[in-house]
């Protein structure tokens, strides 16, 4: 097993990973370390973004966490299950869009398996906002498998499920303090522990689209893409919206998918990205009431939609995108998502 300082240089001198060295760098990575091997660990890590990461690297990192991560049981579900996600890190703040995607989704009838954690670099993440619609985070393993079954959907919690991550975090915080990111910034979306077989992803850059799509056709996921909507020249978010173009790139049965994609071409208005503004959890929980009372900004509720219609879509759900978006606004807005989070506060009482 090549030792992690090792891999450092090789990667110093512009060469790339192979099967055996990700294998050798992923178990020193999820060993526990002391204070100087941390700082190996950020170093492997800050020479691996220095090169860039290939999606072949990315593949081989996310298969050695997945099977690391703990199992939930819920390989039944996962052919027909779909994970909508982002990678976090555009600092937009914009609303948890993907919290109420997922509530919708399961409300057509669609499984969901969401993988995510607090907010890091939002002041709301998934796992904030779902908490507090009533999904309880910390619920055993056989109360989430119930959850999907019951309820249409489940939330695994990121550090619930990834013990390997703790041993990873020091290093992570030496690079986060720097300014620098690494592939933890983008193995959390690909390493969901329920496996399911499509994926819905918001990328946060333009450059990495076709780069985590790449990954996930090496991953085999059965279907889905990847998304970046475009605000301004200078600007992105890790979301397909009613407010943006939004460069897409398919994995999958989706693989020959690569375009861009306009609001107007998917059956919504085209809106202000203002309307998508989010705020901390007592804020956004607001927004989710006044979305779903027929007060909420029109361009956040057609972006709710749009993201439920693709995945429908996705899902062979509906021929097109925009044949499904009548049918997910009428989810989302009809009392059909309002009940789905009245039925998750009980469930979960």
């Amino acid at each position: 097993m090549a030792a992690l300082s090792d891999l450092t240089l090789r990667l110093n001198q512009g060469l790339e990973l192979d099967s055996a060295a990700i294998a050798s760098a992923a178990a020193a990575l999820a060993e526990p370390s002391d204070e100087a091997g941390d700082e190996t660990k950020a170093a492997f890590l800050r020479a691996l973004a220095a090169k860039g990461e290939t999606p072949a690297e990315i593949a081989g990192f996310a298969e050695a966490f997945r099977d690391r991560a703990l199992d939930p049981g819920v390989g039944d579900q996962a052919a027909r299950a779909i994970d909508v996600v982002g990678t976090g890190g555009d600092h937009t703040g914009a609303f948890n869009i993907s919290s109420l995607v997922v509530l919708t989704l399961a409300c057509a009838g669609v499984p969901v398996m969401k993988h995510g954690n607090r907010g890091i670099t939002s002041k709301c993440g998934s796992a904030d906002l779902l908490a507090g619609l009533g999904f309880k985070l910390d619920a055993p393993p056989e109360k989430l498998r119930a959850a999907l079954r019951e309820l249409g959907y489940v939330f695994f919690f990121a550090p619930a499920f990834h013990p390997a991550f703790k041993h990873i975090a020091p290093a992570r915080k030496r690079l986060a303090a720097e300014g620098r990111r690494s592939i933890f910034n983008v193995l959390g979306p690909l390493i969901n522990p329920g496996r399911p077989a499509h994926v819905l992803m918001g990328v946060f850059s333009e450059e990495w689209t076709p780069r985590l799509a790449d990954t996930l056709q090496r991953l085999g996921a059965a279907g889905g893409l990847a998304a970046h909507g475009r605000i301004d020249a200078a600007r992105g978010v890790d979301e397909l919206t009613s407010a943006t173009d939004t460069r897409v790139r398919g994995f999958g049965r989706n693989r020959d998918l690569d375009t861009v994609w306009r609001p107007e071409d998917l059956g919504v208005r085209r809106a202000d990205f203002a309307d998508l503004a989010g705020s901390d959890l007592e804020g956004n929980l607001a927004i989710v009431e006044a979305l779903l009372a027929g007060r909420g900004p029109s361009g956040l509720a057609d972006t709710v939609a749009l993201n439920a219609a693709v995945a429908l879509w996705i899902c062979g759900r509906a021929s097109t995108p925009s044949e499904a978006v009548p049918h997910a606004r009428e989810l989302l807005l009809g009392g059909a998502v309002r009940a789905k989070i009245r039925a998750t506060r009980e469930f979960f009482a």
